[in-house]
């Protein structure tokens, strides 16, 4: 009995053995937005699977430029098409492997302890009127931060651009705008619904009407020169229902269905 105990341990250890050697880091760059669903996604195929995913978040536009630099990215997500193409254009993006994998909303939103109530944006909405002559709207900036980018986008077709984008309060990522709101430092923002939707202290009082900016879709692709194998085993994972259930569970939609 003791032999085979023995034997079955033995046996135990090679298969450790073997499963850890050939385990493998993946790196996916994913834009800030996506924090706390990656996390998650992540957190779960490491369980199935014994792979390591490192996550680096931050910026779509800071992610893909440190792309550009050489950082050693496996997978892209971008919270837009724009800096997505524009890895494309560098030749540094495996074409062919490039897909939408989610959706999101544009919301405005408030401390939860403003007096400010729902409202319903249209192009009689007066942003400057919502806030005191010495407050700012907090957004991720709009020279290169998606969301910003939605943002600026939406305020524009509403007629409203000119008058607030002197009164802005510029993030360098979604998430640092939603921490201004978070704080109280910035009596309202913009940001993305999921955002909002995972904040303890905000409230959300608006959604941008659809057609106020482009759909906010975020492509995934492979880097072109990807060091690890299993890189498009876990793209593949991140498009399938298992990963899509945990995204639903943060807000986030299917590229052909936006969040409501």
């Amino acid at each position: 009995m003791n032999r085979l105990l023995r034997n079955l341990f033995a046996a135990t250890l090679v298969l450790t053995a073997s499963t850890a050697a050939n385990a493998e880091d993946i790196t996916v760059f994913a834009a800030a937005s996506l924090t706390n669903a990656m996390t998650k996604a992540a957190e779960t195929y490491e369980a199935e699977t014994g792979n390591h995913v490192r996550l680096s978040f931050a910026s779509s536009s800071t992610l893909a430029r440190q792309i550009a630099a050489g950082a050693p990215a496996d997978l892209y997500i971008s919270a837009n098409q724009k800096w997505m193409d524009w890895l494309v254009d560098q030749d540094l993006i495996a074409a062919e492997s490039r897909q939408d994998i989610l959706a999101n909303s544009l919301v405005l939103i408030a401390p939860t302890d403003s007096s400010l109530g729902q409202i319903t944006i249209n192009d009689q909405t007066r942003f400057l009127d919502l806030i005191s002559p010495e407050d700012r709207i907090a957004v991720g900036d709009p020279e290169h931060v998606p969301a910003g980018i939605y943002a600026k986008q939406a305020l524009s077709h509403l007629g409203q651009w000119d008058a607030v984008e002197d009164r802005l309060a510029r993030a360098d990522n979604v998430r640092a705008a939603l921490a201004l709101v978070e704080r109280g430092e910035a009596p309202l923002g913009i940001v993305y619904r999921t955002d909002a939707a995972i904040a303890q202290d905000v409230k959300i009082i608006a959604t941008f009407p659809e057609g106020s900016h482009p759909a906010i879709t975020y492509p995934i692709a492979m880097i072109k020169d990807a060091k690890a194998a299993g890189a498009g085993d876990l793209q593949a994972w991140l498009l399938g229902n298992e990963a899509g259930v945990i995204f639903a569970e943060f807000g986030f939609a299917s590229p052909k269905a936006e969040p409501n």
